[in-house]
């Protein structure tokens, strides 16, 4: 029988010699808290091929110290500097564009202590002398929380921000809203759209590349989401493969304009080709 590969995609032989996979995590790697099958024998085929990996993720819900222990309790392997987030990416941002402001947050209590811990002030209170309203994937969301938030939009004349433009978040029954869909009730309410931070913007694949010292021809990205993971890949001139296991669908790559290097079913079809 023919495989996926077979019926639709040209020759990935290449993804063998690639020395850095940046990896999103949710849809890709795992679901949820569901991991995926393959992916412990994938990563370890990575070290044995003298590779890296590197956990790229717009999901701002959780701090860099809560997904090394998520992931440890999967049995994943990961430290501190096998991170890179959309949080780390929004404070550098705030930290180089805008470092003496206050910074107003709709965020989990984890995002908010990785801005403090990163030297950045922040309030969760309407507050005149914040000059930036930041919003974040919130999985802790509470109807005050999007009260305060348009007030500080409505009130005040505001630098307005989000780590992630991310629309879904997958989860075990189908997908939840993410930080998109956040900003465009808000968006209801004020009528006002922030800056998105994060994947598509190539920052985070760029930092990768240079603190690992890797060239762009041997990097990879491997993502669900076309208009964040993939276009990422293209924005920064890196490889990138769409795996089908997460928001991504074939006929969405077929019709639309984002085309991934290479698209595959999953991890387990990207672990054959690198074994």
């Amino acid at each position: 029988m023919d495989t996926f590969l077979d019926k639709f995609y040209i020759d990935a032989s290449a993804l063998k010699n690639k020395k850095l996979f940046l990896l999103d995590m949710d849809g890709t790697i795992y679901e949820e808290n569901r991991l995926f099958e393959s992916t412990l024998d994938f990563l370890r085929q990575i070290k044995e091929n003298k590779g890296r990996y590197v956990f790229i993720t717009n999901n701002s819900s959780k701090s860099v110290n809560d997904y090394v222990k998520k992931l440890s309790q999967m049995g994943i392997p990961a430290e501190y500097d096998d991170f890179f987030t959309s949080s780390q990416a929004t404070a550098r941002y705030i930290k180089s564009n805008y470092l003496h402001e206050k910074v107003f947050c709709m965020g989990t209590r984890s995002l908010i202590r990785e801005l403090e811990e990163s030297g950045i002030s922040v309030t969760e209170e309407v507050d005149a002398e914040a000059g930036i309203v930041l919003v974040g994937y919130d999985t802790e969301l509470t109807y005050e929380k999007l009260r305060r938030t348009s007030e500080m939009l409505t009130k005040y004349n505001v630098h307005y921000i989000a780590t992630n433009p991310d629309k879904a978040c997958p989860v075990g029954f189908g997908f939840v809203p993410d930080c998109f869909a956040m900003c465009e009730m808000l968006f209801m309410a004020t009528g006002k759209r922030p800056l998105y931070i994060g994947k598509p913007e190539p920052a985070m694949i760029d930092f990768a590349l240079e603190k690992y010292s890797c060239a762009k021809q041997d990097a990879v990205i491997i993502g669900d989401r076309l208009y964040t993971d993939i276009a990422a890949g293209i924005n920064a001139g890196i490889t990138s493969v769409c795996v089908l296991s997460g928001e991504a669908e074939l006929c969405d790559i077929i019709n639309g304009d984002i085309k991934p290097t290479f698209t595959l079913e999953s991890i387990a079809d990207i672990l054959g080709i690198i074994k």
